[in-house]
């Protein structure tokens, strides 16, 4: 592998004795690794019905290592939400974010979504997620990723860290902060990060990072945990950013907090002037453990006030609206999902408690999709699909992952089918993938274009 010049003289320069354990890691394939998604499904479960070679990864309960040969991104219980595949070293900042359920937490630069659904899934459907990006391409794959997941509590924007900030002051609970950064720790497993990189896009880097770690911080509540994280090993964006921030920000402080096997402390001799406790920051070495290169720091907000008054968001108060979607509810489930309803256009959304007021900015998902309110019909969405089990419908259209239906599905296919007429939640062996509609013997099929499968 080939790897910039400045960047290898630079790191023999850091790392000394360590420099040829360190760059003989570049001669071993990237690790790969997946997430169980235990809001559709069990761990225990998941261990019943998994098709791939899997090994555990050490520091999270839920994450397993899988061979290339595996291809789980092609595999019907990908699409059905049953794990989310991610580099097994950026598992490490949301088991150190440690989300409790019912709680408040900020997402704040979250595309593609690995973080944002390790999140949720702590979180358990419970209190509210404000998941953000500020490249609006990106925003959509998030969305995305939200919706396949079955996250119901979650809202997605497409703001500046600025924008939200005057919105969200001292507010949650628990604050995410994966900075956008050089990606030094990715030049094995991303070609395209090496061509990239350079010395001048470290530097502009860690201005950026401090930037959007200040606005982090404002959203914060007194007492709250903040964890930043990058996947670069460069001194300037990791213990150089953390401690130019506690210089200028006094209410917050380092939080020591338990790593795991394999994790290295933060560099105080790597930065001028470093933070006290920065080496209880960590740094996850890939010739140290099996994962790429990240960063991770956990910060507690000690002290400062909280705004006395907010303006939250305003549901829905004409029931009429309503009419079509709980017809098509009792109907169709035998579990009506009710809570605060949001009508944005002609779409139909749950949105969770204690949300606040979205008005001027760029909502991509203002909560759990339920569907269109069409004249006089209520037309359910993916969203609402992938997030419900199959014991909460009346009519369900099950397929084994290794027919040939569920290929047929996948790819926007109909089906033949017998049975009452009505949507169906298809299942891939009792986990949801979508909707189809029975009419004269044939299953219709309503699995998002945008997602069909052209090949296998």
């Amino acid at each position: 592998m080939e790897l910039p010049k400045d960047f290898t003289a630079k790191m023999q320069v850091l790392l000394k004795s360590e420099y040829d354990a360190f760059i003989n890691s570049y001669d071993h394939p990237k690790a790969q690794g997946l997430r169980v998604n235990t809001l559709k499904i069990s761990l225990a479960d998941f261990e019943k019905i998994n098709p791939f070679s899997i090994t555990k990864i050490p520091w999270t309960r839920k994450g397993f290592y899988y061979r290339a040969a595996d291809r789980p991104g092609k595999h019907p219980y990908h699409e059905a939400g049953l794990y989310y595949m991610q580099e097994p070293s950026a598992m490490a900042a949301a088991e150190l974010l440690d989300p409790q359920p019912g709680e408040k937490v900020l997402d704040l630069c979250a595309a593609p979504g690995g973080k944002t659904t390790h999140i949720a899934e702590k979180m358990g459907q419970q209190g509210f997620l404000l998941t953000n990006e500020i490249i609006p391409s990106r925003a959509r794959i998030l969305s995305q990723n939200v919706e396949r997941m079955g996250i119901k509590n979650a809202v997605v924007t497409n703001e500046a860290p600025a924008r939200l900030a005057e919105r969200f002051p001292a507010y949650f609970d628990r604050v995410m902060v994966d900075a956008p950064c050089s990606g030094e720790g990715m030049f094995r497993k991303d070609p395209e990060a090496r061509t990239e990189w350079s010395l001048a896009s470290v530097k502009q880097c860690a201005v950026r990072q401090l930037d959007i770690l200040r606005q982090a911080a404002a959203m914060l509540r007194p007492g709250g945990r903040l964890v930043y994280s990058t996947c670069t090993f460069a001194p300037e964006e990791n213990e150089g950013v953390i401690s130019q921030f506690l210089q200028q920000e006094h209410h917050f402080e380092i939080e020591a907090v338990q790593g795991y096997q394999g994790f290295s402390g933060g560099r105080k001799e790597w930065v001028e002037d470093p933070a006290v406790g920065i080496e209880k920051t960590f740094r996850l070495w890939p010739h140290q453990l099996q994962g790429e290169g990240h960063y991770v720091a956990v910060l507690r907000r000690t002290d400062g006030e909280e705004p006395g008054k907010r303006k939250y968001v305003k549901p829905m108060s004409d029931p009429k609206l309503l009419k079509s979607y709980l017809r098509f509810a009792e109907e169709h489930l035998s579990e009506v999902p009710m809570g605060e309803f949001l009508l944005f256009g002609d779409q139909l959304y749950l949105v969770p408690k204690e949300m606040l007021a979205l008005e001027k900015l760029k909502v991509v998902r203002p909560g759990w999709h339920l569907g269109t309110i069409k004249k006089n019909r209520f037309e359910p969405s993916h969203a609402l699909a992938l997030a419900l089990t199959s014991e909460q419908v009346q009519y369900r259209w099950s397929l084994s992952k290794d027919s040939l239906d569920v290929l047929a599905y996948l790819k926007g296919e109909s089906l033949s089918a017998n049975g009452p007429k009505g949507w169906y939640l298809v299942d891939v062996d009792g986990y949801s993938l979508g909707w189809g509609k029975v009419s004269d013997q044939v299953l219709k099929n309503h699995y998002p274009k945008g997602l069909r499968w052209a090949s296998v």
